[in-house]
């Protein structure tokens, strides 16, 4: 093994690290695989080190983007079905998706692999059914595709604290203040999908004097997660792991009077509520 691929690998493990995972998800998983469909975007907040570097660097805790593709019999070339198949070797009813990560590239995996994260669907509205197999066609052919190793390193000197690095081993992808650069943490892949159908995700719209309207794409290689939640194009689909669907069952959710401080494992318990909120809630 070269040095140079050591290095690598051992910044991927370190950038990968993950936290456990909460004891109870934001999200009810089953609703969210029951209702996906080929086509939606999945964002995800990761739970690894170089998810916190991106939450730092977008604002946004949505730190990943992965595409829906169905189960291999909801794609209807035989040829990318074969292609995708070579791709997963897994049970060809699972549900997978299409993501790029960082010491893998381009790669299939099962939905179920982020069954205990946070998750949200963003559906492109009225994106037809011909349009949404285009769409899996583009990042399915892009199987295999390495991710780009100057972000990794990019990434590990950005966890490195400010004072220890010369200024000029500071990449200035992650500087602050550096404007549009820091923005190439990104979720190239799927924004190029969309616009290869000419489906806009953040698109920059501008009108001239005479009304008449003119849209010009982004550099994809711009593009960020939260851009999905925040377009105006896609459809927020939430389930959360405690819903009430009527008006007023929010009274009726178990609430404990215990407030959590910095983490799950610090609970402060509060032996009685404030008036207004007693008052609302009712007596306990």
């Amino acid at each position: 093994m070269g040095i140079k691929r050591w290095v690598g690998q051992r910044i991927t493990g370190f950038l990968n690290r993950e936290k456990p995972p909460p004891v109870a998800p934001l999200c009810d998983f089953d609703k969210i695989r029951f209702e996906v469909r080929p086509g939606d975007v999945l964002l995800v907040e990761g739970r690894s080190r170089v998810s916190e570097v991106i939450k730092l660097i977008t604002q946004s805790a949505w730190t990943h983007t992965a595409l829906y593709i169905g189960r291999l019999a909801d794609v209807d070339d035989p040829q990318l079905r074969l292609h995708i198949r070579h791709s997963f070797q897994g049970d060809p009813n699972e549900q997978l998706l299409v993501e790029a990560l960082i010491g893998e590239g381009t790669v299939v995996v099962p939905l179920s692999k982020y069954r205990q994260d946070h998750l949200r669907i963003c559906r492109p509205r009225g994106l037809s059914r011909q349009d949404a197999q285009h769409v899996v066609s583009h990042v399915a052919r892009r199987l295999g595709t390495p991710y780009d190793m100057r972000q990794i390193l990019d990434l590990a000197r950005f966890l490195f604290p400010w004072a220890i690095l010369p200024r000029r081993w500071r990449s200035s992808l992650f500087a602050h203040n550096a404007g549009e650069a820091t923005r190439t943490v990104c979720s190239t892949l799927l924004t190029e999908a969309f616009s290869s159908i000419n489906f806009p995700v953040m698109p920059v719209i501008q009108a001239s004097r005479d009304g008449a309207i003119r849209l010009y794409r982004r550099n994809s290689r711009l593009s960020v997660p939260r851009d999905f939640d925040y377009s105006p194009y896609f459809d927020i689909i939430k389930y959360p792991f405690v819903a009430f669907d009527e008006g007023g069952l929010y009274r009726k959710l178990p609430w404990d009077h215990g407030t959590i401080y910095n983490d799950e494992t610090e609970i402060f318990v509060q032996t009685s509520l404030p008036d207004a909120v007693s008052g609302a809630a009712g007596s306990t």
